[in-house]
């Protein structure tokens, strides 16, 4: 069934210079003469089969922007899992990573900010394997290269184990609007799955534990060394378009770093920038849209009606 986001008012504007701010905070559309639109409002649905009608609470012109009628949905929801399923770099990986080092006594300690820095990296072994690269070795790795992979894996193993406690404890919780946006999608027959650089039994857990089982059965999760080449390589993207059967101009992907957008666009994708604590203050120029989250009402940021009509670009202006 088509889905369409209508106007309650017979007033559209005319010319992109009198667009008037009427979409949620910190959204960017493109090719626009403004990219970013800020104001507080809200997305409310009407029928989320049917209609969705986007309007301003406090539009400076009492505007409403429209969309035209969009004929199909998008065909797969792709997600990034850390970052836009769950915030967990600062407080979850990064924290894993030092109770690791501690544990094997390597005397190397990530603070905030350092590890703001490695995200840049895609991939926890790459990560590690650079910074000790950069930095030095500590004295109790070994000398050789292939015998330095094997520590660096062993490493990561473990502190995919501490992460995977925190997670079953639930002490990290998912992102607004993550639950509602999923359920959306499966409720449609849009296909969902999670691509990740991270390690497949750490966003295994995640998906599982703070998904739920039933919405687990239905996600396909393509992670950790699934592909040769991590993000911002498009290859993992590829591979889900691939394997689940669907066009990558047909797939809209919700992303939350630089490197993530890079791999969805190379792709050929669509991507929705939901930003997290980290990549706040990256550039975003190339995304089809940017907010700071995907919100439950009433403070919701978009739904799945927004990405159906994002994907065939419909906005009447």
């Amino acid at each position: 069934m088509a889905l369409r986001v209508v106007s309650s008012s017979p007033a559209i504007f005319s010319s992109q210079r009198r667009a008037a701010s009427v979409l949620p905070s910190t959204l960017t559309l493109p090719n626009t003469n403004s990219s970013l639109l800020s104001s507080s409002s809200a997305i409310s649905s009407i029928d989320r089969t049917k209609s969705v009608t986007l309007r301003s609470k406090t539009s400076r012109r009492n505007g409403v922007v429209t969309c035209s009628a969009s004929s199909v949905l998008p065909k797969a929801l792709l997600f990034d899992c850390d970052g836009v399923l769950v915030d967990t770099e600062k407080d979850g990986h990064r924290i894993s990573f030092n109770d690791t080092f501690a544990e094997k006594e390597l005397g190397v300690t990530w603070d905030v900010d350092l590890y703001g820095e490695l995200l840049k990296i895609g991939g926890g072994k790459e990560r590690m394997t650079a910074y000790f690269n950069k930095v030095g070795w500590p004295e109790n790795a070994p000398k050789t290269e292939e015998e330095r992979k094997e520590f660096i894996a062993g490493l990561h193993k473990r502190k995919t184990e501490l992460f995977m406690v925190l997670i079953e404890k639930k002490l990290l919780p998912l992102r607004p609007g993550v639950e509602k946006l999923i359920d959306q999608a499966l409720g449609n027959g849009v296909k969902v799955a999670v691509c990740s650089t991270s390690n497949e039994k750490a966003v295994s857990a995640i998906v599982s534990c703070l998904l739920g089982p039933e919405r687990a059965e239905q996600i396909q999760i393509f992670a950790g060394d699934v592909v040769p080449r991590k993000k911002p390589d498009p290859a993992i993207y590829l591979l889900a378009a691939d394997t689940l059967g669907v066009d990558p101009s047909s797939c809209v992907v919700v992303e939350d770093s630089g490197i993530g957008l890079a791999a969805a666009k190379a792709a050929g994708m669509t991507c929705i920038v939901t930003k997290s604590g980290y990549t706040a203050d990256e550039n975003f120029s190339n995304a089809d849209a940017v907010f700071d989250c995907i919100g439950d009402p009433p403070e919701e940021r978009f739904d799945l009606a927004f990405c159906g009509n994002l994907l065939e670009k419909q906005y009447v202006s």
